[in-house]
Parts: C-alpha cells; structure tokens; sequence
C-alpha cells in the first residue's frame, strides 16, 4: 500500500515541494524515514502513533517506510508530522487518495491530535503557487499567515478529524481569509515620541537626515546624555511598511520561528537590539544548519548596537559586508544561503572608557590615559566607521532644557516630511529598483547627486585638507542629495553640502 503526500520546506527564505510517499508492506512492525531527516523530523513517528491512536485511528503494525523526496536535500522542523499521519491513513485506506493530490499539507503533531503551527509557512504559501494548482491545509495559527497572499485557497484545521472531514468531503470547510494591508495600518509607536525629547535638536535633525534616506548613524556621547531614547525613537519617524518589504520582513521572521500568529504580515518596521555578549552567528546568521541572524531579523528596519565598542571586534567586522550589499551571504558544507540584510545600523558609544572624555559639567572629569582612550576605540576599525553615514555627538542636555515648557515637534510631524522625501527618491530611483538614497551605487551618484560649482570647490577644499576615501566621497555626496530632497529641491546646493560634511565627524577627526 502506498500514499503521496504534498508538502513543503525551506532553503533560506525560499520554499520548495516535498513529497511525501508513504509504504506500507508485510512484516515486522518497523517505522523508518529517508530523505535526510533531522532530529526532528525522525522523532515524528512517535509523535504520529500517539496522534493517529488518540484520535481513533488504527495505526497499522506493518513494515512503514517513509520517503522525503527530493531526498538529497536536509529536511528539519516538525511540519512533516500532519503529512506523514495522512499518508499513513491514506495508505490504510481511511482517507480519500483521490481528493489528497490537491493539496499541500503542513503541520506539527501534538499527541492527542491537535495540530500544532510551525515556521516558515508564508515562504511556502507564496511558492505554493508554482506547484500546481493546489490548497493549502495549515494549522489555525498559521491561516492568516498563509492567507496573507494571493496564492492558493488556505484550509485551517484544529486536529486530524477536522483534516480527515476535509479530505473526504465530509464536512463544509470555507477557505480562510485574510484582508490585511501593513500600509494601512496606522504606525504604533509604543508611545515613544520625538516630542519627549528635551533639548538635542541638532541631532533630531541628523535622525531626521538619517531616516530619510535610510543613513547609518553613530551617536557619541557621555552616559546619560539621551543616545538610547533618541534611538528608540528613530522607528516612530520611518515610513510604514509597503505590501513587498512587509512580505519579506514576515518571510524572515517566519523562517527563523519569530512571526507571531496574531496579524498575517508584520505591519511595524524591525526594531532589533541584541546585547554586546551576541556571537558572530548569532549577529550575522548560521548555525550547523544556518539560520537568519540579528542583521537579518532588522531587514527593512532597524538594528540598534548599543555600547558599540563593547562587541566583539570579529563580530563588528563582520557587518561590513551587509553593511555594503544589503545581503549576508553564509556558506557551509552542505550548502550556502543568501538572507535579506537592507537595515538601518544605528551605533552608540561613549567617547571614552569612563564615558566623560569632553564633558565641561561633570564633576569628576575623565581620568582615562591617551592609550586607554586609543585602545578604547581601536575596537571599531576604519572601514567599519567609514560605512556609517552619520557621526553625532550628543552632548549633555543642559538643566534649562530638562526643565523648560518649550513644546518640541512631534514625531508625526517629523515623520511627515521623512514619507516626502522618501518618496522622492522612490520616484527617482524606481526605474533602478531601487528606494533610498543610501542603496545608490556610482552610477546613480553620477547622475543624481551633481554639483554647482561652489559646491564642487567646497567638496574639493574638504577632500584635500581631509583626505577623504573615495567611500567617504560618496556618502557625503548621499547624504548631501538626502538633504536637499528633504528641502524640496532637485539640485544639491552648498548649504546641504557642507550640512553632511559636518555630519563626517570621524573624518574631521582624521584630518
């Protein structure tokens, strides 16, 4: 007796079909799988005997040999337990074989026979419509998830008597739905607002800058002097989500197991902040079997690195490549994967060990030595700084400002003028594929960021008198065209020019 079953599972944030087939032949009982099972997914017979018997079906005391097809490609997770149930009732003749070719089944087993969700479901539902025309079967947790996108009709099931009545046509069963925009979405901030923030208005412009045209930042600053709560409050300024970057955020968070069951689509741009103590897998991805890390996780959003200098220097360094591709590619033996990376890098550090180092109102001034300082920042490496856009310093807010009445512009205010100049640099770079003015390469810089002649002779002056790296060149020039799309105009004058060449701190320094 033999049954086939469609499923699904996952290379990276792609999906592809796996077959199912399921034999069942004379003698001692015996439960095998082939096909590169996982831990995982070996423990499944165990969880599917004791599912088949608590619900009321037979479990048959055969020989059972359970094939994954293709079967030279690694299979994890438990999303191949409702398969392998089914086909073994399909095997036995208790479900319909017919009906079964016409859909794709996924789903973990609980041992009384409930159907529990499990990961990576959209990427499947959106490949799903390349395999035929099919239906999905999911768990009740995960039909929104599938629904999301236009792809098959989505079937959610609460245990294998409801997917038995389904298969067999025993019962009505609707196909869910799930109508959600992320656009429409009004954009939750938690409750942090710009509006909060007393005093530090020439930072609140560079943030403004920054997310704008999605420009790393680096704020520097004595402890307590608000790097944190600006940070935090950088998401409540950032355009909402559009339908695509919504899709691929979820694709993400659903592959590495994080995507709650509540909404379909992420509708909040990714605010991650992992802690110093993180490992280079654990920033970047990987893992025996690789998995998406923290630069993955913050794709279309934000990855916050509070006490930058405090990570490990082979983990900093390891954000270059992102940092400049807006990918992470990670290659192991058995295979290599390429995640989404398109993040916003937002740094924070101290100036100095004891953190004082240029503060006039603190009472005991910094004690640390030249070398200490110069260790201390040792850790972050030139062409680490060089890929950051923007080099803040937030000083100390001063005791009028703490106290004072003045009512500061709001994030919705702020936010506002960031969507105009967003869309702005949509317009201009749709026909490149491209969506801010920080994912401009040479040839869009060429083109897009020309100068008049005043300010051709203020770059030239900066670049001698600082020797500036042809990187540096370049996100001046981004930073100046981010300015000026921001003011409404298309021609980059001298005053947005020398704006983002103020913002290069770590080149004045330099020079």
């Amino acid at each position: 007796m033999l049954a086939k079953v469609i499923s699904g599972a996952l290379i990276g944030i792609d999906a592809y079909p796996v077959e199912v087939e399921v034999d069942i032949a004379q003698g001692l009982p015996q439960f095998s799988t082939v096909g590169l099972p996982e831990g995982a997914v070996k423990e499944s017979k165990d969880r599917v005997k004791s599912a088949l018997k608590n619900s009321g079906y037979n479990f048959p005391a055969r020989r059972i040999t359970i094939n994954l097809a293709p079967a030279d490609i690694r299979k994890d997770g438990a999303a191949f337990d409702l398969p392998i149930a089914i086909g073994l009732l399909s095997a036995t003749g208790v479900v319909d074989e017919v009906n079964l070719e016409n859909f794709i089944l996924l789903g973990e087993l609980s041992l009384d026979g409930r159907i529990k969700p499990v990961r990576g479901v959209l990427p499947i539902a959106v490949a799903a419509r390349k395999w035929g025309d099919r239906s999905l079967i999911l768990p009740t947790e995960n039909a929104d998830e599938g629904a999301v996108v236009a792809g098959p009709p989505v079937y959610a099931v609460r245990d294998l008597g409801d997917v038995v009545a389904l298969l067999n046509g025993e019962r009505e069963f609707t196909p869910h739905r799930c109508d959600f925009d992320p656009s429409a979405t009004p954009a939750t901030t938690d409750g942090e607002d710009f509006s909060e923030v007393r005093g530090q208005e020439h930072v609140k412009r560079a943030l403004e800058v920054a997310a704008a045209g999605a420009h790393n930042v680096l704020l520097s600053g004595p402890p307590g002097s608000g790097k944190t709560m600006l940070a935090r409050r950088l998401p409540s300024i950032l355009p909402e989500l559009s339908f695509e970057e919504a899709l691929e955020t979820t694709k993400i968070h659903s592959v590495a197991g994080l995507l709650g069951h509540s909404h379909g689509l992420i509708s909040q741009r990714p605010f991650r902040s992992p802690h110093h103590t993180i490992s280079d897998a654990g920033l970047i991805g990987g893992g025996s079997y690789p998995r998406p890390g923290e630069v993955s996780l913050a794709d279309n959003g934000i990855l916050f690195l509070d006490e930058f200098p405090e990570f490990k220097k082979n983990v900093l360094e390891m954000l270059r490549q992102p940092l400049e591709d807006g990918r992470v590619c990670i290659s192991r033996a058995a295979l290599s994967l390429t995640y989404p990376a398109n993040f916003m890098l937002v740094a924070a550090m101290n100036p100095c060990p004891c953190g004082f180092l240029g503060d006039p109102h603190q009472q005991n001034p910094c004690s640390c030595t030249p070398p200490m300082i110069q260790r201390y920042r040792s850790r972050l490496s030139g062409p680490l700084l060089d890929r950051i856009d923007l080099h803040i310093e937030v000083p100390r807010v001063p005791h009028k400002d703490l106290t004072g009445t003045t009512v500061t512009e709001s994030s919705a205010t702020i936010r506002e003028r960031v969507n105009l100049a967003r869309q702005i640099q949509v317009d201009r770079l749709k026909p490149f594929n491209l969506h801010t003015n920080a994912q401009m390469q040479t040839r869009h810089i060429n083109k897009f960021c020309k100068l008049d002649n005043a300010g051709e002779q203020l770059l030239e002056q900066v670049t001698d008198r600082l020797g500036l790296s042809a990187r540096s060149y370049t996100r001046i020039l981004k930073l100046a065209r981010t300015i000026a799309d921001l003011a409404g105009v298309t021609r980059i004058e001298r005053q947005h020019l020398a704006e983002a060449i103020q913002y290069r701190g770590v080149d004045r320094k330099l020079g």
